[in-house]
Formats: C-alpha cells, structure tokens, sequence
C-alpha cells in the first residue's frame, strides 16, 4: 500500500479508499482497505453496511479470481508438458506451482 496513505481512516475513508482501490484495479490493497475497515467496525461493535460487505466480497472475488485464473494457466502448462514427456520441464512446473 501506499505509504502516503494514514494507518487509521475514518469508516467513510476506507469505504473510499476501497472504492479508489477498486477502480485502479488494485484488489490486494482494496482488500487491506476492507479488512481495515472490518477491524474497526468490529472494534466499535457495529455491523457492515450492505455497501461494505460488497466492498469485502469484491475484493476477495476479484483477489482470488486471479490466482485462479493463474493456477489453471500453470496446470495447463504442466499438462502439456506431461503430454511431451519432458519430465524436467514438469518437475520445474510443479515446484513453481508450490
């Protein structure tokens, strides 16, 4: 994250910051902003408005969704290299996987 940015926001700045997060695409800070948010909110005992737990979901669906995507794209790769029998290639895809 950004080190321009404060520790502690109020709720609203969060929900902003998450939202900014959300339109650069940058999912693993929107995710920090989220969880940030979760924290205090738990803190002061209230609950996540609708807004911020599709905030939450988001990110956590778009974070995810790419290591998805990535984990089929290896997977495919060391498929085709067991079709090759190249049993080097494979035991290095497989430890990349890890």
């Amino acid at each position: 994250m950004a080190s321009a940015v404060p520790e502690t926001l109020s709720r609203e700045q969060y929900v902003y910051m998450a939202k900014l997060a959300e339109q650069a695409e940058r999912y693993e800070e929107m995710v920090s902003f989220m969880e940030k948010l979760v924290v205090a909110s738990t803190a002061a005992g209230s609950e996540l408005t609708v807004e911020e737990r599709n905030l939450l979901s988001v990110a956590y669906k778009n974070v995810i969704g790419s290591l998805r995507a990535a984990w089929r794209i290896v997977s495919s790769i060391e498929q085709k290299e067991e079709g090759r029998r190249n049993e080097e290639h494979v035991a290095l895809v497989k430890q990349y996987r890890i």
